[in-house]
């Protein structure tokens, strides 16, 4: 047996299902690495609220594991959900990462390391079921593209940082993986895992109700998956009613992550209201203000990011790509519906089957090349504001 395991790691190594996306990932983490590390010390912090640094002695550890929502992350791994009295009530924020730190804490000696060991694996583990997912229906170039998009996104950092991005996208990426090759209790699993890491988890439920429909439509009798698969469908969802009934529990409100949502300003609202805001023209007219820069830029860029979403999810849909267009399309729209921009671009990332769209049109080489270029420059410029507590999502 002993001898065998040098054989499976050879063999593994050249996989392309495993190297490729390996390869993918190192090198894009080095170029956030590399990135962060420059900026921190070149770019002076934003003061507004003041910067905490929980690793002052190390830059990229502080940067990835002290920065704006992480600590709410740790907080939770090292002391539990806070809900009333002073400070931010952390029971926004669902339990799968905190859960997931606590765990490894001991192993590693520290919450942070651990914090960081987990969404790094989670995405790098996302990044080969996204590769092996696309590879089967399209092609192995498709795969790499696919991966390559989504790597370099300019959200992508935080898929490193501690935050729930990474998790979400194992579960979403893992749970139509396992569907499409017909083992639906891991579907179910992963399903779950994406419930349990973020609020939108809820959207992989039609996704998974569509793909069984889907497939029980379009494959001959025999190949039809069993309706013991529909149960699959609701698991997302009820990782949402679990952390509900711990709410409820622990203090008594099961809606306490929703209310807790609103000491940041979320509240219900039409998308169209939040939307039509932005569109009100500035005292010094839209010309001025342009020239100026004195435009709301960060929000700018959050609407249009879910615009062309939006665009792509319906793509999606008339495609007849149900399942994953409607995971985009409510995906994108649901976050709308919050009442802020805030966020959105950051929220955007996670909706995996964008890129699987882009990484088809990206045969043609100037897509390809233009994606690249708009990708990688916006992921640079994120990176380095993010690195000194500007809000980019």
């Amino acid at each position: 047996m002993v001898k065998k395991i040098p054989d499976m790691l050879v063999r593994l190594a050249a996989a392309d299902w495993f190297k490729v996306p390996l390869l993918t990932f190192v090198l894009t983490r080095v170029g956030i690495l590399a990135v962060a590390y420059l900026a921190d010390p070149l770019i002076l912090d934003n003061t507004v609220p003041p910067p905490y640094h929980i690793r002052p002695d190390n830059i990229l550890l502080d940067v990835f594991g002290s920065r704006w929502d992480t600590g709410f992350y740790l907080s939770i791994a090292d002391e539990g959900y806070r809900y009333g009295g002073p400070g931010l009530p952390s029971v926004a924020f669902f339990p799968l990462l905190p859960l997931l730190i606590r765990a490894l804490t001991p192993l590693v000696g520290d919450s942070l390391v651990a914090g960081l060991l987990v969404t790094n694996l989670a995405l790098l583990g996302a990044s080969i079921l996204l590769y092996k997912l696309v590879e089967v229906e399209f092609s192995p170039a498709v795969a790499d593209r696919s991966v390559w998009y989504l790597l370099i996104f300019p959200a992508s950092f935080f898929g490193s940082a501690i935050y729930s991005e990474s998790l979400f996208l194992l579960g979403a990426i893992g749970a139509l993986y396992f569907a499409r090759r017909g083992s639906w209790p891991l579907a179910a699993l992963f399903g779950f895992c994406a419930g349990f890491s973020r609020l939108i988890g809820v959207v992989v439920a039609p996704m998974l109700l569509l793909e069984w429909w889907t497939q029980y439509r379009n494959r001959a009798p025999e190949f039809r998956p069993p309706l013991a698969g529909l149960l699959a469908a609701p698991a997302p969802v009820v990782a949402t009613g679990a952390f509900m009934f711990y709410l409820w529990r622990v203090f008594e409100n099961p809606l306490a992550f929703a209310h807790a949502s609103s000491a940041w300003g979320r509240v219900a609202r039409s998308p169209l209201a939040t939307v039509g805001d932005l569109f009100e023209s500035p005292d010094q007219g839209w010309a001025t203000a342009l020239a100026a820069g004195s435009l709301p830029l960060d929000n700018w860029i959050d609407l249009i990011t879910v615009l062309f979403f939006v665009a792509l999810g319906f793509v999606l849909l008339r495609q007849r790509r149900w399942g994953e267009g409607a995971l985009v399309t409510l995906g994108a729209l649901i976050p709308l519906s919050s009442g802020l921009l805030m966020s959105q671009r950051r929220y955007m990332w996670v909706l995996f089957p964008v890129f699987i769209l882009l990484a088809r049109w990206g045969e043609r080489k100037w897509v390809d090349r233009a994606i690249t270029v708009f990708f990688i420059l916006g992921l640079g410029l994120f990176t380095a504001l993010f690195s000194n507590w500007y809000w980019v999502g």
